[in-house]
């Protein structure tokens, strides 16, 4: 059983525009609205590979109701926590003159403690017993930054594996907690560790100095284009990204996520699973906008990679 978390979602509008200028009124293409948020893109993805999770994510006002029922609409299996604010809404916009795409990320709803609590107690009574818990995205103004480190002991009564996918203060007390999957990029895993990182054996010394003090089994350092480390205490490997055309790279580390979790759900092995984490990455690059992976591509990418 996989469950996602999902304490800060968004509506994510996506537009896009000849050119950005300052000081003008530029007019817009039409807008196009998908549901958004590290968790919530998890299980989205997930389903699309066409595994089953539990995405719970917290929900409030108009933009909590449509991003609800976007969820319902793509087929999730969902839990929505309510909360005393308005969901967020972030937007995106492509500049056509350029091709460069502009993200605008809003901080979320100001959290009371009534909201971050009721969002563990959803946790806890979860029915059955979750194998995987990914708890991935940013946290709104007003929730602890332990919040991560309390949803790895909330896991603990099930013996539950955590993958945490965040970023500054949440990761490193994430980190602390214990876990058993960490996805930094090369910056936050120098913040983790407070090492200076320039190359691929100072990435493997970090990676292996968070495993030697129990703060995660296995890190996986996400590498762009050139796919992705993967470290455990027993050994270093890079996996490869496919060639592929990029036509957005909104949503391919929550493909890599999804792909992985999934995977290593089927019985894969670690590294098998990891394979498969890359391929979904690379195959969310190929749609545009924010179309997370499709099974098909990820499937044929995964097959045309080196699983020996």
């Amino acid at each position: 059983m996989i469950v996602t978390l999902t304490i800060n979602p968004s509506v994510d509008a996506s537009t896009s525009i000849k050119q950005v200028v300052p000081d003008h009124k530029m007019r817009c293409r039409e807008a196009s609205y998908k549901p958004g948020g590290g968790g919530v893109n998890v299980s989205r993805a997930i389903h699309k590979l066409g595994g089953e999770s539990l995405a719970l994510f917290t929900c409030g006002g108009l933009h909590g109701q449509l991003l609800q029922q976007m969820l319902e609409h793509e087929g999730v299996t969902l839990q929505s926590i309510p909360i005393a604010g308005q969901t967020r809404e972030n937007l995106i916009v492509l500049e056509e003159s350029t091709s460069q795409q502009f993200r605008f990320d809003m901080p979320g709803p100001v959290f009371i403690e009534s909201d971050w609590e009721r969002c563990l107690e959803q946790l806890k009574a979860v029915t059955g017993e979750p194998t995987y818990i990914v708890a991935s995205g940013s946290l709104p103004p007003g929730c602890p930054k332990d919040f991560y480190a309390r949803v790895v002991e909330v896991a603990k009564k099930w013996n539950a594996r955590v993958i945490v996918d965040t970023s500054g203060e949440a990761l490193q007390l994430a980190a602390d907690a214990g876990v058993y999957l960490l996805k930094p990029n090369s910056r936050e895993l120098e913040e983790l560790t407070g090492r200076e990182i320039a190359n691929e054996d100072e990435i493997k010394a970090a990676a292996l100095q968070l495993i030697d003090e129990g703060r995660t089994k296995v890190v996986i350092v996400s590498l762009g284009g050139e796919g992705a480390l993967l470290i455990t205490k027993e050994s270093t490997e890079h996996i490869p990204a496919p060639d592929v055309p990029v036509l957005s790279v909104v949503g391919a580390g929550d493909s890599l996520v999804a792909g992985v979790v999934y995977s290593l759900a089927q019985g894969r092995s670690l590294r098998q699973s990891v394979q498969f984490g890359v391929a979904a990455g690379a195959a969310a690059v190929m749609n545009p906008e924010r179309e997370l992976c499709e099974r098909e591509d990820t499937e044929r990418l995964f097959k045309s990679m080196d699983k020996n």
